[in-house]
């Protein structure tokens, strides 16, 4: 949506468009990322609805599949009507803009010179933390303890008299806000997006991540992101002298991802949980005979 909105495409294919915007369609951001993130979350409500049944792996591999089966319809979605331009993408993309500030351009501040980069990356920062604070609340809300309750026993959380079905709408369509918001962030940064930027790998990771991590811990899902965005980059110095070793016979990029999987199946053995689970909800009955 922020592709759309904040780009010269519509201008370009559209007539109409062009008639009414001759330099293009140019959304301010303060009313693209509402659009996007409500665009986001009805679509992951419609997403989610088929898939309430499923549970643990099987839920894991249909929305998968939703995703890869999306980024297939977009990229196929150039014509008759170019919508998102294919795999070309969309490009000349608006660059953020607030209280006067250009983040696609340098900073001068107080005689230091401040790049673009930098600046989106203490934005982005900032709305890491923003999400971190507000999963934090929903966590201790009843929203979350209702979430918690259908993940240790959904039939007894039902039982309990929670509306599982509505629960987990919800989860899906915030998780699709959070994305929807994200992108738009994403797109501004790189000035660019295609269907291609998100393809099944990029799933799969943030999947591993919440994995390794550990599955209901917010502490455990952050530290599993932080060791999976670094892990490639230590590995390199590894993958590196076992290629110049073969005599450049194995791929060193190839290498580097088998050596990221050996190291995942290992935590995966010695740490089923993952690094850094959830402490253990309720407490166990006593064994017969023991003292109450």
């Amino acid at each position: 949506m922020f592709g759309l909105m904040a780009s010269p495409h519509l201008s370009d294919h559209f007539p109409l468009f062009a008639a009414m915007f001759p330099n293009g369609l140019h959304t301010p951001l303060w009313i693209v990322i509402p659009l996007a993130a409500l665009l986001a979350g009805v679509l992951g409500v419609l997403l989610g609805a088929p898939t309430l049944r499923l549970r643990g792996d099987y839920l894991a591999i249909v929305t998968l599949g939703f995703g890869e089966i999306i980024r297939v319809f977009m990229n196929n979605l150039d014509h008759p009507v170019n919508i998102t331009n294919g795999p070309k993408g969309l490009g000349q993309i608006d660059s953020i803009k607030f209280f006067g500030f250009d983040l696609g351009k340098k900073l001068n501040l107080f005689g230091f010179d401040i790049s673009s980069v930098t600046l989106y990356y203490y934005l982005f920062l900032v709305l890491v933390v923003v999400s971190v604070v507000i999963c934090h609340r929903l966590e201790l809300s009843r929203i979350g303890r209702a979430w918690m309750a259908i993940r240790e026993d959904e039939i007894a959380a039902k039982a309990m008299g929670i509306n599982t079905r509505n629960m987990k709408l919800l989860a899906f369509g915030m998780g699709a806000t959070f994305g929807g918001v994200s992108g738009a962030m994403f797109a501004a940064f790189q000035g660019f997006i295609s269907p291609e930027s998100f393809s099944l790998m990029e799933s799969v990771m943030i999947v591993a991540m919440v994995v390794l991590g550990g599955l209901g811990h917010l502490p455990g899902v952050i530290l599993g992101a932080v060791l999976l965005a670094a892990l490639p980059e230590v590995l390199r110095y590894v993958a590196g002298p076992l290629q110049a070793m073969t005599d450049g016979r194995l791929d060193a990029s190839i290498l580097r991802q088998l050596l990221i999987a050996l190291a995942m199946i290992g935590v995966m053995l010695l740490r089923p949980r993952g690094l850094w689970p959830a402490p253990e909800h309720g407490k166990s009955l006593p064994a017969k005979g023991d003292a109450p």
